[in-house]
């Protein structure tokens, strides 16, 4: 048994074709089956089933790849500790980010840090809270950008930034000079949908929970993305609760319908996430270190003594 012995089977699992695999491999078809057949014997386990279109894993093949797998995998790590102990920044970077903070951030910081980085390949996706914690377990992600704590005895976090949270008030009802979570009037307040750590948040620091629904409005809607909430809470003169970045790009007529809260300033605390065993410690640092240089003075809101930390 040997490390191309373990690639090519992984491959032919994924692919489920002998030649797309041997493709993917940069070898003959011929080399590929003859050293999986090899394995095959060294074990005395079929772990493909070569009849069936597309090329199928048996049983028993079910339990190799899984423990396959995990050697991978071990072994990407331990190829990562080298790196690391070397001082070397290259291989590749999978970061997954929410996406109620995606757009408001990755334009600032992603582009200089890839330039600054060029031999580290960085590959970036909007996910959900619960599929990065997921991904991060399996191994599948490297990094998480993702609202914090997540009180996960299997992940480790760094906290970057806390972002305040503003009313958006589209109702044109007299604005006060600061808003107050205990005066919002919820007959026509709108959140994103369930599945949206940011729907959790805001329902937590309002305490949704608990107020009837007194609203007259016969539907209700829960949008998918901050845009889509944005123009809803415009067209339909209702109100919402913005994380603070989302609202910089807002133009004049619209900045008019945002007010800050009075202390305690309801917040989020945007971080880093990571498997407890992650090894890429000094990619870590330098990715926070870049994050937080071109967000923190972002956050140039009013300062306040009090902050209310909105739990996930």
């Amino acid at each position: 048994m040997n490390l191309q012995q373990i690639e090519y089977i992984l491959a032919v699992a994924e692919l489920k074709n002998f030649s797309r695999a041997a493709e993917k491999c940069y070898i003959t078809q011929s080399t590929l089956s003859t050293m999986i057949c090899k394995f095959e014997d060294e074990t005395g386990i079929k772990i493909f089933d070569r009849k069936t279109k597309p090329v199928s894993v048996t049983k028993e093949g079910e339990e190799i790849i899984r423990q396959l797998k995990n050697i991978a995998k071990e072994i990407d790590v331990l190829n990562e500790t080298v790196q690391n102990i070397k001082g070397e920044l290259s291989g590749e970077l999978k970061v997954g980010i929410i996406p109620t903070v995606a757009p408001f951030i990755l334009p600032e910081f992603l582009n200089g840090f890839a330039k600054k980085f060029p031999g580290i390949n960085i590959s970036v996706s909007e996910m959900t809270t619960e599929n990065i914690i997921e991904s991060i377990k399996r191994r599948d992600l490297d990094i998480g950008i993702l609202a914090i704590p997540l009180d996960d005895k299997m992940i480790k976090e760094i906290a970057l930034y806390n972002e305040p949270f503003v009313l958006y008030d589209c109702s044109n009802k007299y604005k006060p000079e600061y808003a107050d979570i205990n005066k919002i009037e919820f007959d026509k307040f709108w959140l994103l949908s369930e599945g949206h750590c940011l729907n959790t948040q805001v329902k937590r620091i309002c305490d949704l929970e608990n107020k009837e629904n007194i609203t007259g409005i016969n539907f209700d809607f829960k949008a998918g993305s901050i845009e889509s909430l944005v123009r809803f809470v415009r067209k339909n003169k209702g109100m919402t609760l913005l994380p603070y970045l989302a609202t910089l790009d807002f133009p004049k007529r619209e900045r008019n319908k945002i007010t800050n809260f009075q202390s305690p300033v309801p917040v989020r605390t945007i971080g880093l996430a990571v498997h407890k065993h992650f090894v890429k410690t000094r990619i870590l640092e330098l990715l926070q270190s870049e994050i937080k240089d071109k967000i923190v003075p972002l956050l140039n809101f009013e300062k306040h003594d009090e902050f209310i930390v909105s739990p996930v």
